[in-house]
């Protein structure tokens, strides 16, 4: 081949190569664009019913086989591992890997698993398809693969941090959540990932998501570490009118806590994945909203433009304060919303949701915006959501925060100096942080408390507390209409000047 010949072919297969490495969000929103002008296509199962009608302990049977990890031969600090389908995962998602000379479709096959003492037809399976993936990395030590993200089910994904046990979920988007109309869960029907080069320490995640009402175009840049962190980028379009768009939503599980203790026997002080809604405002104002497991469903809404941050968190992190051996709840992850640019004028909404177990998740928070995109535009979002066990560091230090909610029977001490229960309720709120470990203890901190309509204030006092270095504040409230819920907001302040992040608490109507 002579020199000109051979400049010609170098040069096409270097733009060939260009063109197809430079695979980027707008090519999946193209993507996302075409189906939002189309009419909802709903995915079509094609598990047989063996599978479909399987039980969870059956499902877990079939498990990936480790020797066969995605990229185990290359020269890669990830590695990719894929689930089965079975049961309500019945409906096959495509995985596609990207490299620097083509875009290649992951093909399915049975040989990737094993199936246990779970029987079946090997010629049904052969074409089956993959309900999801997850995502190994060496988190926690160097010469082992942890995992560090799974993706499965609609569009939830799950994600932990070094030393940290899967928790609560993200999702991609959420419609209509806790509507009569019913919620709409959209879901990804496909994923393009890039092949990491060997000194990569990210890995970069494309996602197609689809919804009768709703398309989107997902980059997720993931960054494994002590507190893990993701950053995406995501281009929504809507088919038709939503009521709700719920953007960044959070899926977490509360059962009881010391804010809400079990009414049933049980050796554990607390049992759940997040104990609160912590938001940090756009004026600046952090609000901390301690969970409840109510005994009908609850939504409460904070008016909140631009916002700087909102999170379902697990404050605590001492065993002592859950106790259980086999779950490990003081190593599940908070989860911290950052958004990058202004997102406008929008509230954050949290949705509590009665359950009588921790296998539900009953918890949902995310930020709705006002004004919602026309058919013809798209709803452009950038945040990064952090996943860590270090939640004091998601606090400025010139603000002190809430480290528990304690909720009791109210009672007063008598001349005999027996308490006696006076009808109300108490409630011990310890704020702690930088800022108050550094005033004097002897310093006269006074508290600005609010109570709702349906409740009356009996006691409201603020004192220094030893044993955290901060200011206790206790509150004894009359309820007037136990059918009707209370709202509560507290914070310290010393003179004109808050100290704290807000307090804002909603004690359950009990019937």
């Amino acid at each position: 081949m002579n020199r000109a010949k051979w400049l010609s072919v170098a040069i096409l297969l270097s733009l060939f190569s260009c063109s197809v490495s430079a695979f980027t969000l707008d090519d999946v929103a193209k993507k996302a664009q075409n189906l939002a002008d189309k009419s909802f296509d709903a995915p079509k199962s094609n598990l047989p019913s063996q599978f479909r009608e399987m039980k969870f302990a059956d499902y877990q049977q079939i498990q990936f086989n480790h020797d066969k990890s995605y990229w185990n031969k290359l020269k890669t600090p990830f590695k990719l591992e894929f689930y089965h389908q079975g049961m309500y995962f019945d409906t096959p998602v495509q995985i596609n890997e990207i490299t620097a000379k083509s875009v290649t479709p992951i093909k399915y096959s049975p040989d990737y698993f094993n199936f246990g003492s779970v029987k079946h037809d090997p010629d049904s399976v052969k074409n089956l398809g993959f309900a999801g993936f997850k995502v190994l990395y060496p988190l926690n030590k160097a010469d082992k693969n942890d995992e560090v993200m799974s993706l499965l089910g609609a569009s939830y994904f799950r994600v932990i941090g070094k030393g940290q046990v899967y928790g609560l979920s993200a999702r991609g988007l959420a419609i209509d959540t806790a509507l009569s109309s019913g919620e709409e869960f959209p879901r990804f029907r496909e994923f393009w990932i890039e092949r990491p080069k060997p000194n990569d320490k990210h890995l970069v995640i494309y996602a197609l998501l689809d919804s009768p009402r709703a398309t989107g175009a997902y980059r997720f840049t993931v960054y494994p570490g002590r507190d893990t962190t993701i950053d995406v980028q995501a281009k929504v379009f809507l088919r038709d009118k939503v009521a709700k768009l719920g953007i960044a939503p959070l899926t977490s599980m509360f059962l009881f806590g010391p804010s809400q203790p079990s009414k049933v026997l049980n050796y554990r002080p607390a049992l759940h994945d997040s104990n609160g809604l912590s938001i940090h405002a756009g004026n600046g104002e952090w609000i901390w909203r301690p969970l409840n497991n109510p005994k009908h469903l609850s939504i409460s809404t904070y008016t909140v433009e631009n916002p700087k941050g909102f999170g379902l968190l697990q404050r605590g992190r001492a065993f002592s304060q859950y106790e259980d051996l086999d779950d490990r709840y003081d190593l599940r992850p908070s989860a911290w919303v950052e958004p990058r640019g202004d997102w406008g004028k929008g509230k954050v909404e949290l949705v509590e949701i009665p359950t009588a177990d921790e296998t539900n998740d009953n918890i949902v928070a995310f930020w709705t915006p006002d004004v919602l995109p026309d058919a013809k535009h798209s709803l452009d979002l950038n945040y990064r959501l952090h996943f860590t066990r270090d939640e004091d560091k998601l606090h400025s230090d010139n603000v002190g925060y809430v480290k528990q909610t304690l909720r009791s029977t109210g009672d007063v001490k008598q001349s005999n100096l027996i308490r006696e229960p006076d009808g109300s309720v108490a409630f011990l709120v310890d704020f702690i942080g930088p800022v108050l470990s550094s005033l004097d203890p002897n310093m006269p901190l006074a508290s600005q408390v609010s109570v709702g309509d349906n409740g009356e204030l009996l006691e409201n006092s603020v004192r220094y507390n030893p044993e955290t270095k901060g200011w206790r504040l206790t509150l004894r409230v009359k309820v007037k209409d136990e059918k009707k819920p209370i709202e509560m907001r507290a914070a310290l302040v010393n003179g004109d000047k808050t100290l704290t992040e807000t307090w804002s608490y909603q004690l359950p109507a009990d019937e």
